[in-house]
């Protein structure tokens, strides 16, 4: 008959993990990219209550390009609505970000045209390989005593080649 020794197998390889001279978690590897178009979540408003009220909300949508050293080229900037309609080109010729600078581009509280479902779509490019820009939408809107506020990250949803 064999013997099972759990708890003792459980504290071994406990006793690994916590003496272990090697790191256990994954770090992050950055990327460098020369380009990528990106799928940003917007929310010209939210919905509250049993009765699903809208909550018009003030969209700002934040291009931060994080390269210490090269500046990157914003080409597109696309508001579009819950439906995929596009709503407004916010450029019309490609704008410069120079090293850590940022831009933004709002979307009135008042301007529900986008809806729950509102997206931007960015994209943009570099004549070398960079840290990838943080764009980001911030969302915010108060009523009364109420406020809310809350952001959503871009995601890539084409590289450049």
């Amino acid at each position: 008959m064999k013997k099972s020794y759990p708890f003792a197998y459980l504290i071994f390889i406990l006793s690994i993990c916590y003496f272990s001279p090697l790191p256990l978690h994954a770090e992050e590897i950055i990327k460098l990219s020369d380009g990528q178009t990106i799928y940003v979540p917007a929310y010209s408003h939210i919905y509250r209550g049993n009765r699903e009220r809208p909550f018009l909300l003030t969209v700002t949508l934040s291009i931060r390009n994080i390269d210490p050293k090269h500046q990157i080229k914003i080409t597109i900037a696309d508001y579009y609505e819950t439906q995929g309609k596009l709503l407004k080109k916010y450029i019309m010729k490609p704008v410069i970000l120079n090293p850590l600078e940022s831009i933004r581009y709002i979307i009135p509280e008042k301007d529900e045209s986008g809806g729950s479902g509102a997206n931007f779509i960015v994209e943009w490019k570099s004549d070398k390989s960079v840290n990838p820009p943080i764009i980001e939408s911030i969302m915010i809107g108060t009523k009364t005593q109420q406020g809310i506020s809350f952001t959503s990250r871009g995601r890539v949803i084409i590289k450049s080649e």
